[in-house]
């Protein structure tokens, strides 16, 4: 195996950027999540999890610049994450009072619709209100940045080819080519092993649960349904207490600090 590709999204549920390298510690890949919006109304992060609301996230690119964010509108418009009316701004374009922050607040929260109301309804049932969970973020990610649960996630060619998607609709940091013949959703085998991914050394902790925002339109990418509901057919795992649910690739803790760059092989570990 090898890395193919390496990804980071300085705004959390906004479109990221590729990059050649990533250094990565515990607390995640550097400049990955490291900013998010909070609903001013309900106090959660702002999350395409919640399409109903937050959908638009998806029509905007965040790209670090040399320790800036910079953000792209859907028209064109620039903006820096310190510029005095991004705030107003983002609230214009997405219709509700956001705030955009650099510190995870302490228990910091984001709505998540139940995924099988939305497979059982239809996928477009994501535009209505559809029940879920108020989740935690970040718990197994020490420090401020707003990943959902681990500080790394990554996924396989072999998965990806397999649903027939592009990479980007996972948000993955870690896109690992694997070899002819290499089963789709082999990320479930490595849960508890090790990898070695160039300088770092990772550990895979559990499947990563599948929810909506795969589905939904990415900047010019149109829906693709199958993202949820061709592993929630064919590949189901119990990752936090709430049965099995649809999941493809993997989260990973960092074990030990390290730059990641394309190329670099993957070893996995007994």
């Amino acid at each position: 195996m090898r890395v193919e590709s390496l990804r980071r999204y300085p705004v959390k549920s906004m479109l990221g950027e590729s990059v050649d390298s990533l250094f990565v510690d515990e607390g995640g890949a550097e400049g990955d999540r490291r900013l998010a919006l909070i609903d001013t109304e309900t106090g959660h992060v702002a999350s395409a999890k919640q399409a109903r609301l937050w959908r638009g996230l998806l029509k905007c690119t965040a790209s670090a610049d040399t320790g800036r964010v910079r953000i792209e509108l859907p028209d064109g418009t620039n903006l820096v994450s310190d510029d005095p009316v991004v705030d107003d701004t983002l609230s214009r374009l997405l219709g509700r009072t956001v705030r955009l922050v650099r510190q995870r607040p302490a228990g910091a929260t984001l709505e998540r619709p139940d995924p099988e109301k939305l497979l059982e309804f239809g996928l477009d049932a994501s535009d209505a209100e559809v029940g879920g969970r108020i989740l935690e973020i970040a718990q197994a990610t020490p420090g401020d940045s707003f990943t959902d649960e681990a500080p790394l996630h990554a996924i396989t060619t072999a998965t990806l080819d397999h649903i027939g998607v592009e990479a980007l609709r996972y948000r993955p940091n870690l896109v690992i080519a694997t070899p002819p013949g290499y089963p789709p959703y082999g990320e479930s085998d490595w849960i508890g092993r090790e990898l070695v991914a160039g300088e770092a050394r990772l550990r895979a902790l559990s499947s990563t649960s599948r929810c909506v925002v795969p589905t939904l339109e990415h900047g010019p990418l149109p829906r693709a349904p199958q993202a949820l509901r061709t592993p929630a057919a064919e590949n189901r795992w119990d990752t936090g207490g709430h049965g099995p649910q649809p999941c493809a690739g993997a989260y990973l803790e960092v074990l030990s600090a390290g730059v990641i760059r394309v190329g670099d092989p993957v070893t996995l570990g007994p």
